[in-house]
């Protein structure tokens, strides 16, 4: 029995041993309303294509794990409803039952890994949630980065949480946090978060050749590279900050909890900035998607010269 299905331009990449990008469907199925998501998702396949790699959007199409979808596919998900958003908890459940769901950043790592893709792009990474020493809200991304060999780019962590909490749980899980091209870490709508990223790395192949270093090494996990917002599509943290406070409060005053806090928070804030969170979203998701397919391009090269 396979345990995924790739799509017929995936299966082609990888069978030549192309770069491949994988890429998440949360954002479609519940980031954005339809037709906007579709047109969002097919750009950032676009962006990964242009950049010299193959988009593999991963999704679970009753009861099927799919490693990169048709447009057929990927126009059917972005009209779905009801879709599961499924982590590692829940992902082989929703597979045993027949169901659909859209993975996050650690489900689609669990599946990046098993198609042997290395490289994935996202808008942000779940963290620690404010307020956690009390709900204990910490999200599975952080463990997943811990034990799964996938460089993930994103734009840091979601602002809306406590990225100093954050952090220090990537630290003790062993994961690598390498800002691209600044000293300081961003945090997905603002380019600074005030803080200093552990780790710097200014090209794509510094970037692979850290993730190759780490697999002839044997070292369990990932890496996490922040790669900063552009500077036109920047929401600064000053502007941020008490929009963030609010939407916070507002859910611990409607009793949101667990999975319910991001996509509450992230809603929220859009209506607070007048949308303007969802521009600075759509132009972080295409950067990440860029640079992930420059460094999965560095990585196949590096791969076809080992061999």
């Amino acid at each position: 029995m396979s345990l995924f299905t790739p799509s017929p331009a995936v299966a082609d990449a990888l069978a030549k041993g192309k770069p491949v990008v994988a890429l998440e469907s949360t954002i479609i199925t519940h980031g954005m309303p339809y037709p906007q998501n579709l047109e969002v998702a097919r750009q950032v396949e676009a962006d990964v294509r242009s950049h010299g790699a193959e988009p593999a959007t991963m999704a679970v199409i009753a009861g099927t794990l799919h490693v990169g979808l048709t447009d057929a596919q990927l126009e059917l998900l972005a009209q779905a409803r009801d879709v599961a958003k499924l982590s590692r908890a829940d992902m082989a459940a929703c597979i045993a039952r027949g169901g659909t769901g859209a993975t996050t950043v650690a489900a689609t790592m669990i599946a990046a890994r098993m198609a042997g893709i290395a490289v994935f792009a996202t808008g942000g990474i779940g963290g620690v949630h404010k307020g956690a020493e009390g709900t204990f809200d910490i999200s599975a991304d952080l463990m997943e980065l811990g034990q799964t060999p996938v460089t993930v780019v994103a734009a840091g962590a979601k602002a809306i949480l406590d990225i100093p909490k954050t952090l220090e749980v990537l630290e003790t899980q062993g994961v690598p946090v390498i800002a691209y091209g600044q000293d300081d870490m961003p945090a997905f709508w603002s380019r600074s978060v005030g803080l200093k990223a552990p780790l710097r790395m200014d090209d794509a192949k510094t970037i692979a050749a850290a993730h190759a270093q780490r697999a002839a090494m044997g070292i369990p996990g990932g890496q996490l590279v922040a790669n900063p917002i552009p500077a036109e599509a920047e929401i600064d943290r000053a502007t941020l900050a008490p929009i963030i406070a609010q939407a916070t409060g507002d859910a611990t005053a409607h009793g949101i909890t667990g999975k319910g806090v991001t996509p509450y928070l992230l809603q929220r804030i859009f209506e607070l900035t007048e949308g303007r969170s969802l521009t600075a979203n759509i132009a972080l998701v295409r950067n990440n998607a860029r640079l992930a397919a420059e460094i999965a391009t560095e990585l196949s090269v590096m791969m076809g010269d080992a061999r």
